[in-house]
Formats: C-alpha cells, sequence, structure tokens
C-alpha cells in the first residue's frame, strides 16, 4: 500500500501534506450506488480535489482523524440525544474482503508484508440509519451539536482546528442527503 500522505505523491490523486500524513490516519467518508461500486480501486483515497486519470472518482468527505466507531459515533448520539456506546454505529466490511480474512495467527503472521489485510487501506460500509440521522440534521442544531461535539473526551488531548468540525458536519450531513435522495450507503475509506 502506498502511504499517501507520507510520501506526498501528487501524481496518483492524493492531497494531503507530508505533515499531515504523520499525524493519524485518514477517514474519507463517500457515497456509493452499492458495495462494489465502493470498492473500486481500493488503494485510492475518495476524497481528492482532481482524481487521477484511471482512479475513481467520488462525492467524497475528507474527515481526518473523524472515526465512524467512535467520533462519528459520539456525533450520532448527540445528533439523536442519546446516550453514548460503542456499537451506535454499525459498519460491515467490504474492503479487504471480510471472507479471505486470516482466521489464526498462523495464517496472520504469513500474509506478504504488502497485504490489504495488514497495511490496509480498509472499506466499511456505514449502516442507513446513520446515513439518514446524518440527513436529518436540521440547520438551526448545526452550530449547537458543533459547540457538543467539540468538547467529546476524544477532543481533551488534540482538539481540532478552528472551523473544522462545522466543516466536517456540515459536509458529511450534505453528503447523508445526497446519498439519501439517491438511495445510496455512505462509505468510510480508512488508510494510515
Amino acid at each position: 500500500m502506498m502511504i499517501c500522505g507520507l510520501l506526498s505523491f501528487h501524481e496518483n490523486g492524493c492531497r494531503r501534506s507530508e505533515q499531515e500524513g504523520r499525524m493519524g490516519i485518514f477517514y474519507d467518508y463517500y457515497r456509493a450506488a452499492d458495495r462494489q461500486a465502493a470498492a473500486e480501486k481500493p488503494e485510492f483515497p475518495r476524497a481528492v480535489e482532481k482524481p487521477v486519470r484511471g482512479g475513481p472518482a467520488f462525492d467524497a468527505v475528507d474527515a481526518k482523524g473523524i472515526d465512524p466507531e467512535v467520533i462519528l459515533g459520539r456525533l450520532i448520539s448527540l445528533a439523536r440525544e442519546i446516550p453514548f456506546s460503542i456499537d451506535l454505529v454499525q459498519t460491515s466490511t467490504v474492503h479487504p474482503p471480510p471472507e479471505g480474512a486470516p482466521a489464526t495467527m498462523e495464517e496472520w503472521e504469513a500474509l506478504p508484508d504488502n497485504s490489504p489485510y495488514k497495511d490496509g487501506p480498509g472499506i466499511e460500509e456505514l449502516s442507513p440509519d446513520v446515513r439518514d440521522t446524518l440527513a436529518d440534521i436540521p440547520d438551526d442544531r448545526v452550530d449547537e451539536l458543533v459547540e457538543q461535539w467539540e468538547h467529546i473526551e476524544e477532543f481533551a488531548n488534540i482538539p481540532p482546528g478552528d472551523g473544522y468540525l462545522l466543516e466536517t458536519l456540515t459536509g458529511l450531513r450534505d453528503l447523508a442527503r445526497r446519498a439519501q435522495k439517491e438511495n445510496e450507503s455512505l462509505y468510510c475509506w480508512i488508510a494510515l
């Protein structure tokens, strides 16, 4: 796997700086008609300004640091006005294919170093209720939700930059609305 942010390869459609690549995990949320479409050319990032020739083009949001289960899960719990639980955001693995995943430690250790099971990237399908919760966030709740979201425990030591959560929340909400309108699902592309 090519880690775009660390190597800053602009020719392959990567849009992240070297410094950003060192800071964490990339999460690109995007919409697709089905799992097959979502898994097209999984080695390429989804949220790029200009897709590389031959690479996939998706309607996507770059949400660096916003993982589906915990940080997005916290937003979903705030939007629904319910307590957070780790299983609130249900996902299903699309790539690498779960049916080929190593089942034992011996199988894991036998994988080649460049196996997507070791290095990724990974693609997760989000459940429709997550898409619908995001799509249903009204404009008059956005500022309130951003303020609550920026005070979650996960941001205590590394607070997000000014305006980042507002941009991310509205981006995810608008993406979810477009997916809902087209009867599509939301997916998350995850890479180191």
